[in-house]
């Protein structure tokens, strides 16, 4: 059984996001490796809770570097450039933990898992004689700047810096450039992020969606029956979600059959903003908003409802997607980003983007198309079931452990 120590700043049973991700990867992958896991400490309790009754838990060693509070707020309060410092800092304690991790047990890969953006490549790299892994890498998207049109000149301004940005770094940051290169293998989180690393460091990655599915039982094609048409939509209240989207696309469908159930929310400002819109657009009585809600209620409204509305332009690939293939829920969406990997017309519908007002009537045509067509949508649901095999959590580690073997064994003609 190969022994392989995983760098994961964020990791968490029941949850979404970055904290699911990782925990989705590690649960899995132990059931084929021997795990040494470091990770930031703010989840030890979920984690300490669970892992007993895991069959493969005494495969899970998990070794804790915690923040401060302080510092927590910084990372969950995603545009707070603060929290690079410290994060930087911890991958150094991080890295300083691995070595003293490797000098007491064997290690086959050192695997930089989370959290996947490219920025911070931490310094697993730095150690010898052991295969280095880095991926799912993300964060290498550029923003489409149409969408800026009707922003206002800070969100504007920001998002061009940040295409910018992202270009100069991955051409010229030199840690970033280091540990590309010391890696004896790179996986991609999606098209974007390996385009992006073969055109400006010519190098070669794998690509494998960062998040994953869970096979689901047989659910009753009833929901999509009925005289009320749901379409849901689930997210921060932020600009890259593009929520004012989606409400004017339920309002260019002119059909009030649609009702759109809103899960999430934003400060008081993007609360405010949204609510005033919908009144605008005359459309109050069709939207219901749940605010932010468990993980759980958000599961179980996906298998009620009828298809997930999602209007981001600007993810890798959102575990909210994968989501709603696990619950058989078909999906409306762009023909970008992660998606684009993961969406097709047997699970869904995507839209190309192009500019705001043609997505407004993109989605609106679509959406009049799914409420008319039951059956389109109930064959979309049924056709889940194979894309959840396809795109499930086994899957993944599986190929991730063939390409650990792959890896050690190039490594080791090298020597």
């Amino acid at each position: 059984m190969l022994s392989i120590l995983i760098n994961a700043y964020a990791c968490s049973p029941n949850m979404g996001s970055e904290p699911g991700m990782a925990w989705n990867w590690c649960v899995n992958l132990a059931n084929h490796c021997e795990l040494h896991i470091i990770t930031e400490g703010e989840f030890r309790d979920k984690i300490e809770a669970v892992l007993p009754a895991l069959p493969q838990g005494k495969n899970m060693h998990f070794y804790y570097n915690p923040v401060s509070e302080e510092i927590r707020k910084m990372c969950w309060n995603q545009g707070d450039w603060r929290f690079y410092k410290y994060y930087r800092e911890w991958q150094w304690k991080t890295y300083e933990m691995a070595k003293d991790i490797c000098q007491h047990t064997h290690i086959d890969i050192l695997h930089q898992l989370n959290m996947i953006g490219f920025r911070e490549p931490g310094y697993l790299w730095k150690i010898p004689k052991i295969p280095f892994v880095w991926g799912p890498i993300g964060g290498l998207k550029q923003f489409p700047e149409a969408y800026l049109k009707d922003a206002g000149l800070k969100m504007k301004l920001f998002n061009k810096l940040k295409n910018r940005i992202n270009i100069y770094q991955i051409k010229h940051d030199k840690r970033v450039t280091e540990a590309l290169h010391h890696a004896s293998l790179l996986i991609s989180s999606i098209p974007d992020s390996y385009k992006s690393i073969k055109k400006y460091q010519h190098l070669e990655s794998v690509i494998i969606p960062e998040t994953g599915c869970f096979p689901s039982e047989d659910l009753s094609a009833e929901r999509f029956d009925s005289k009320e048409f749901h379409a849901m939509w689930v997210g921060k209240f932020d600009f890259r979600k593009q929520l004012p989207l989606a409400l004017r696309a339920i309002a260019e469908t002119k059909n009030h059959n649609i009702i759109l159930d809103v899960y999430g929310t934003g400060n008081e400002e993007q609360i405010f903003s949204a609510k005033q819109l919908a009144a605008e657009l005359g459309i109050e009585k069709q939207i219901v908003w749940h605010g932010n809600q468990p993980n759980r209620i958000v599961m179980d409204a996906m298998r009620k409802t009828q298809v997930f509305f999602f209007t981001s332009i600007s993810e890798d690939t959102s575990t909210v997607v994968l989501e709603a293939i696990s619950n058989r829920l078909p999906v409306l969406c762009f023909n970008a980003c992660g998606m684009a990997a993961v969406i097709d017309k047997k699970v869904g519908q995507t839209v190309e983007l192009s500019n705001p007002q043609q997505s407004i009537y993109d989605f609106a045509t679509t959406l009049n198309c799914f409420e008319k067509d039951r059956n389109l949508l109930k064959e979309c649901s049924q056709n889940c079931k194979a894309r959840q095999q396809e795109l499930s959590w086994e899957n993944k580690a599986k190929q991730m452990v063939e390409l650990y073997q792959k890896t050690i064994e190039q490594y080791d003609q090298k020597k």
